[in-house]
């Protein structure tokens, strides 16, 4: 750390004691990019599963097709937008350390923010679908759900709390197995596959631009919009493993572009073949698409258990990204300072327990689609500013060491900002009492910021340093 930083830091900041991070520290060197591809993929594939069939409803097969096309361009141009972000500012705190950087507190705090609603409301929703699976297929029997969603949480925050290593191989083991099932389903639904169930709901003669292809028109296909993110939603959870890495320069940008290109296969072959083999209308209205598109046999079956696997993957991964977000957040201060503190193994207690309540409460309203719409705005809200970090940071700091370079430069990460911007509105178009909701949290946030810990922050953790030593460079040229 350098004596400027250490004299001089920012208004409202202050300086702590190396025991205070010595307390709030994760362990170092634990995962390669082959681990952190796991961890995208892991944070996903649940969206394969189930959630975004209910798209189809709204913008038809032709519709969720485009719609899925467009997000796939956003977050293919954003992964690459982040990649060259992680690898120049490798910290825990992922979108919020980059957007910290370029936009100030503010802006740093606000896509921190943004992230964390997204993360903590996203394994409520997925905790709702495991419970329908579970009781689905008479485990333990059990037919109420809210066990399911407590018994989830308590094991896999246990799980976490045994150490990062530990943790990080367990979901890339269940993710291996939920990719299984994907090749299985695959398999299994060619030979059911028919052209024609791609285009049996009926056209809505009044939509504006209405077809077999489009039958509620061109509306439909902005309306699919978030249901199109759910093949790809938390993917950019990746870089907040960054301080985990072995050499995050190198893993974060390869594993999340791996991940990517994986994503696209799986939700791709979902997409067509699920449709294909049950039909636009039916498939649409199913908790279960993949199985129902399955039907009886035992493909359907195996699917069927294995598909508890894929969501179970997506819930403990995305306990490990809200974890490392929070824990960020609190380590400089944005957040009560409490929320950061390890375990001898090098654990965020706190925050994996503190949002996994909030999470298990938000669970027992037992509303998947809702949480999913409400985590679906947390995401979009952060992906339009990171996005504008990536632009921003290659304008006001062109000299800073960037170990992977987005192809296309701003030109990219300003498709992926639009596409973006354009999602935010989407999700007021689907549900604009969870996306209404969502932006509460999202002002409420921002209030105890305003008020209180904007004026308490730590100018020596890791993202407040990066920031000052980039005005610090400023001031010197």
């Amino acid at each position: 750390m350098s004596d400027t930083l250490l004299q001089e830091p920012a208004h409202g900041s202050t300086i702590e004691s190396d025991d205070y991070l010595a307390k709030r520290s994760l362990r170092k060197g634990t995962a390669g990019w082959v681990l952190l591809a796991g961890l995208g993929v892991s944070y996903v594939i649940s969206g394969d599963y189930a959630g975004w069939n209910n798209g189809l409803l709204l913008g038809g097969f032709g519709g969720l097709l485009i719609a899925s096309l467009i997000v796939a361009t956003m977050y293919l141009a954003m992964v690459l937008g982040m990649a060259e972000l992680s690898s120049a500012l490798p910290a825990a705190g992922g979108g919020y350390t980059f957007a910290r950087k370029a936009l100030g507190t503010w802006g740093g705090f606000i896509t921190g923010s943004a992230i964390l609603i997204e993360y903590t409301i996203a394994p409520a929703a997925i905790a709702t679908f495991i419970g329908g699976y579970v009781e689905s297929l008479g485990l333990f029997g059990i037919t109420d759900g809210w066990w399911i969603y407590l018994a989830v949480y308590a094991l896999f925050i246990a799980v976490h709390l045994a150490g990062v290593g530990e943790a990080l191989k367990a979901m890339f083991a269940i993710t291996v197995v939920a990719l299984l099932g994907l090749v299985i389903f695959a398999v299994a639904a060619v030979g059911l596959f028919d052209i024609n169930n791609l285009f049996d709901i009926p056209v809505d003669a009044t939509a504006f631009g209405a077809s077999p292809f489009l039958p509620h028109g061109l509306m439909g296909i902005w309306a699919a919009v978030p249901f199109g993110i759910w093949f790809f939603l938390a993917l950019e959870g990746v870089p907040l493993a960054a301080e985990e890495a072995r050499n995050p320069a190198r893993d974060v940008p390869r594993g999340i572009i791996v991940a990517m290109v994986v994503l696209i296969i799986t939700g791709a072959l979902v997409l067509f073949l699920g449709t294909g083999a049950l039909g636009a209308q039916a498939l649409g209205a199913s908790g279960n698409p993949l199985v129902e598109a399955l039907g009886a046999g035992p493909a359907a079956t195996l699917v069927n258990y294995i598909g508890l696997a894929g969501l179970v993957a997506s819930f403990f991964s995305i306990m490990y990204a809200y974890s490392r977000q929070t824990f960020a957040l609190s380590r400089a201060g944005y957040l009560p300072r409490w929320l950061s503190l390890t375990t001898s193994r090098k654990a965020p207690v706190w925050a994996l327990v503190v949002p996994g309540v909030i999470g298990f409460a938000l669970s027992l309203t037992g509303s998947g689609a809702m949480l999913l719409n409400m985590a679906v705005f947390g995401a979009a809200v952060s992906y339009v500013l990171m996005m504008a970090s990536h632009i921003v940071l290659r304008v006001k700091a062109p000299q800073m060491p960037r170990p992977y370079r987005t192809p296309g430069g701003v030109v990219t990460t300003s498709i992926a900002l639009v596409i973006g911007v354009a999602a935010v509105v989407a999700t007021f178009l689907v549900d604009p009492v969870a996306a209404s909701a969502t932006a509460g949290v999202l002002l409420a946030l921002l209030a105890y910021f305003a008020l209180y810990s904007r004026h308490h922050l730590v100018a020596n953790s890791p993202d407040e340093e990066f920031a000052a030593l980039d005005s610090a460079a400023d001031d010197v040229s």
